[in-house]
C-alpha cells in the first residue's frame, strides 16, 4: 500500500502506468476504483460508521489528511514485487498546512480539513469549520450554584492520542469469487461489522461477503474499524479472483489506525466547605482525527457519571485534526474525562481539607442519581467501591519513606463506563455423548468463549468443560455485535444463558413422548429431569434423543438497549525521582464492581490489563507529532508501552453488586 509523507495535502495526480507494467503485478488500486457511496450509516453492532468518510479513511478521495493515509495499494506475485510497484506510482500533491490540535483546529482562519462539512453546532449548521458537532447536555442553574460555593477550581488538562498497542496488526485475507461472492479473512473485533463495513465501502448486498472468525492478537477497542477488508477485495477482483492478503507494518498501524482521542477538556467544580458539590461545568474537546466522530459522546457521558450532581453542563466538541481517525481504546472517552474532574476533585479536597475518599462517598452517585446526560441510574455499586477502598490494606497502610532525593505519593480517583447492551445470538446443539457445542457471534478477545458457556452450563447442570464454544463464519450464525464497550459476557451471555433455557424446554417436550406424560409433568433441576417416579439426567437423556426427533438444538438472539453500569476505585503509590523526574509505581490496588464475577480469573486479568494500559498512558505514551504534523515515535521502540518491569503486583478487589438486568448479576 502507498502511504504519503504529507499530513495534509491536495491531490492532484496519480499515475499508475509503471506499476501497473512491472512484471508479477496483478492489480493496483486508487479510488476511483471503489464505487461512488452515499455518506449514509451502516452498524457495526456497537455505533455506527459514515461509509462515504470511511471509504475515503482507508484510501483518500482528492485529499490526504494524515501522514499514512494511503493513496494506492498493489497486488503482486509476492510482497517485494508490490513494495517495489507501489514504490513507482507518481503522485503529486499541494502540500497545505497541518492543524495538529484542537486550538488550531478551533481557530479562526484555520485550514479547514474535509472539504463540503457542515458541521451541527447546538443545531445550527455551519459551513467551512473543523468542529463537527457540538453538543450540550444541562440541568440546574450551573452559574447561580457556583456563586454560591464556597470553594470553585477550574482547570484545563491537555491529553495526546495514544494508541491501543495491540501486538498483532492489522491483516485481511479476500477472495473475489466468480460467482461474485466474497469470502474475508480478518483480525477484528466484529465479523458483522467487517461484513457490513466491506459491503458498504464496494457497493454490493451484505449477503455477497462472508466474513470468516480468526483468533485476534489483541484489540482493546482499535479492532473494531475496518481497514484492509475492502481493498483486499477490489484487488481480488481487478486480479481475476486471486486471494489478496494485506497485512500492516508497525508505522502503518501507528500512523493510520485508530488511536485513543487526544484534546483538552476544561474543568470547572464547586463545592461548599461542608464537603458537597454544588455544580460542575466542563467543555470536552477531543480529537476526531482526519475525519469526524470522537469519543466525545461518551465522554460526555462518563464525566460526572461519578457523583450526585444538583446542577451541571457539558458541552462536547467533536474537533477534526491532521492525525488518524481516532478510535475506541478501552471504555472510550471515558480515561479523558476521569483525567480531567479528578483532578479538579482532588485539588478541591487538598482546598477544603477534605478526605479524599470520604469526600468522593459523601458525593457519590448511586441508586436514582441522574446522570449529566439525563439518563437515571438503576443500582450501581460505586458507593461500595469507595468503600472497600477505604477499608483496604492499601488505603490504611503507612506511605513509607522515600530514598534520599525521592519523594512518594498516594493517590485515588473513580471511573465509570455504562457498558453496552446490542444484539448478541448464540447457538446450542447438544451431541449424542453428553457433551455441548455452543456457536456464538462474538469475537473472543478476553476469554469470553469461557465466559459465555459457563452461564449455559449453569442452566443446563453440564460442566462447562463439555462445553466447546466456537465462532462461525457471518453466514452460520445470527447477527451479533462487535466485542466491545463492556457488552459481549454480559449481552452474549445473556443469549446462550436463553437458549440454555430454550434447550431444556425442547428436551421436556421429547421426555413427555419417551415418558408418556404431559410437559409440565416434568421438572429441571441441576442438570435432572424428574416426572413421577422417572428421572434421567441430561447427559444420559442426550443419546436416547434420536427417535425423539433426531439432535436436540436451540438459537436464542437479544437486542438489548442497556446494561448495568460500572465502576472502578484505584489506589496508587507513586515514587519520584526529584533530579530525573523519573517515576516508578511502587504498590497500586484496583476495586471494581464486577456485578458478577463469572470466570474470577479472567476478570482480575481483564482490571489487571486496563490498569497497565492506564499507566502507560499516564506517564509514557503518547503521539509525538512533528510541526510538520509526522508522528515521530511510530515504532515500539520509540512508542514506549510499560513492560512487566516497569509493574508491581496489581492487587484487585472484586465487588459483587448484582446487575438487576442480568439473571446472574453480570455487568
Amino acid at each position: 500500500m502507498l502511504r504519503r509523507p504529507h499530513a495534509h495535502a491536495r491531490i492532484k495526480r496519480i499515475d499508475t502506468s509503471a506499476a501497473e507494467a512491472m512484471d508479477g503485478v496483478f492489480a493496483v488500486l486508487t479510488h476511483d476504483d471503489f464505487p461512488t457511496v452515499d455518506e449514509r450509516e451502516v452498524s457495526t453492532g456497537e455505533d455506527v460508521v459514515n461509509l462515504k468518510r470511511d471509504q475515503a479513511n482507508i484510501m483518500a478521495d482528492k485529499k490526504v489528511h494524515y501522514k499514512g493515509h494511503v493513496v494506492a495499494a498493489v497486488a503482486a506475485v509476492d510482497r517485494n514485487t508490490a513494495q517495489q510497484a507501489a514504490n513507482a506510482i507518481k503522485v503529486e500533491y499541494d502540500v497545505l498546512t497541518p492543524v495538529s490540535n484542537v486550538d488550531d483546529a478551533m481557530g479562526d482562519g484555520a485550514p479547514v480539513i474535509l472539504e463540503g462539512l457542515v458541521g451541527d453546532h447546538l443545531g445550527e449548521e455551519v459551513e467551512n469549520t473543523n468542529v463537527a458537532k457540538v453538543f450540550r447536555h444541562e440541568f440546574g442553574d450551573v452559574e447561580d450554584a457556583f456563586a454560591n460555593s464556597d470553594i470553585v477550581i477550574e482547570r484545563t488538562v491537555s491529553m495526546s492520542m495514544i494508541h491501543q498497542g495491540y501486538i498483532e496488526p492489522h491483516n485481511a485475507t479476500a477472495i473475489w469469487a466468480q460467482d461474485g461472492n466474497i469470502t474475508v479473512w480478518s483480525s477484528t473485533q466484529g465479523s458483522f461489522g467487517v461484513r457490513a463495513q466491506t459491503a458498504g465501502m464496494i457497493g454490493v448486498p451484505e449477503s455477497r461477503v462472508k466474513v470468516n472468525y480468526v483468533e485476534i492478537g489483541g484489540g482493546f477497542g482499535g479492532k473494531t474499524k475496518v481497514y484492509l477488508a475492502p481493498v483486499a477485495a477490489l484487488l481480488s477482483r481487478k486480479s481475476g479472483g486471486r486471494p489478496v492478503k494485506l497485512v500492516m507494518d508497525r508505522s502503518s498501524v501507528f500512523e493510520a489506525t485508530g488511536p485513543a482521542p487526544g484534546g483538552k477538556i476544561r474543568m470547572k467544580i464547586g463545592a461548599t466547605n461542608d464537603g458537597k458539590i454544588t455544580a460542575a461545568d466542563t467543555d470536552i474537546m477531543l480529537e476526531s482525527g482526519g475525519y469526524p466522530g470522537s469519543a466525545v459522546g461518551a465522554a460526555a457521558i462518563c464525566v460526572f457519571a461519578c457523583y450526585n450532581l444538583p446542577s451541571s453542563k457539558i458541552t462536547g466538541y467533536d474537533v477534526l485534526v491532521n492525525k488518524p481517525k481516532s478510535a475506541a481504546y478501552r471504555a472510550p472517552g471515558s480515561p479523558q474525562a476521569s483525567f480531567a474532574i479528578e483532578t479538579v476533585i482532588d485539588e478541591i479536597c487538598d482546598a477544603g481539607g477534605f478526605d479524599k475518599i470520604q469526600f468522593r462517598l459523601d458525593n457519590a452517585a448511586h441508586e436514582g442519581t441522574r446522570r449529566g446526560d439525563g439518563v437515571q441510574f438503576i443500582r450501581v455499586g460505586l458507593e461500595e467501591c469507595l468503600q472497600a477502598a477505604k477499608d483496604s490494606d492499601h488505603w490504611n497502610s503507612p506511605l513509607g519513606d522515600a530514598p534520599e532525593g525521592k519523594a512518594r505519593g498516594r493517590g485515588v480517583a473513580s471511573a465509570y463506563w455504562m457498558n453496552g447492551g446490542g444484539v448478541s445470538t448464540c447457538d446450542i446443539m447438544l451431541q449424542d455423548d453428553g457433551t455441548v457445542m455452543l456457536n456464538e457471534g462474538s469475537a473472543d478477545i478476553g476469554g469470553t468463549r469461557t465466559s459465555i458457556a459457563m452461564q449455559a452450563a449453569e442452566v443446563l447442570g453440564i460442566p462447562v468443560e463439555d462445553f466447546h464454544p466456537s465462532i462461525p463464519d457471518t453466514d452460520s450464525i445470527g447477527f451479533t455485535g462487535v466485542t466491545g464497550g463492556s457488552r459481549t459476557t454480559y449481552t452474549t451471555g445473556l443469549a446462550a444463558y436463553n437458549a440454555a433455557h430454550k434447550l431444556v424446554d425442547e428436551l421436556k417436550n421429547r421426555l413427555a413422548d419417551l415418558w408418556e406424560t404431559e410437559v409440565e409433568n416434568i421438572d429441571f433441576n441441576e442438570g435432572t429431569f424428574t416426572a413421577n417416579r422417572d428421572s434421567i439426567g441430561i447427559q444420559e437423556l442426550a443419546s436416547k434423543l434420536d427417535p425423539t426427533g433426531g439432535p436436540a438444538t436451540a438459537t436464542a438472539s437479544v437486542n438489548l438497549a442497556e446494561a448495568g453500569n460500572a465502576y472502578g476505585v484505584q489506589i496508587c503509590d507513586l515514587e519520584v525521582d526529584l533530579a530525573t523526574g523519573k517515576t516508578d509505581v511502587i504498590r497500586y490496588t484496583a476495586i471494581q464492581d464486577v456485578g458478577k464475577a463469572v470466570h474470577p480469573q479472567y476478570a482480575e486479568g481483564q482490571i489487571q490489563g486496563g490498569v497497565v494500559q492506564g499507566l502507560g498512558w499516564a506517564l509514557n505514551e503518547e503521539y509525538f507529532i512533528t510541526d510538520d504534523g509526522a508522528m515521530a515515535n511510530r515504532s515500539f521502540l520509540d512508542y514506549r508501552m510499560p513492560t512487566s518491569l516497569d509493574m508491581p503486583m496489581i492487587d484487585t478487589i472484586m465487588v459483587e453488586i448484582a446487575n438487576p438486568l442480568h439473571p446472574y448479576g453480570v455487568r
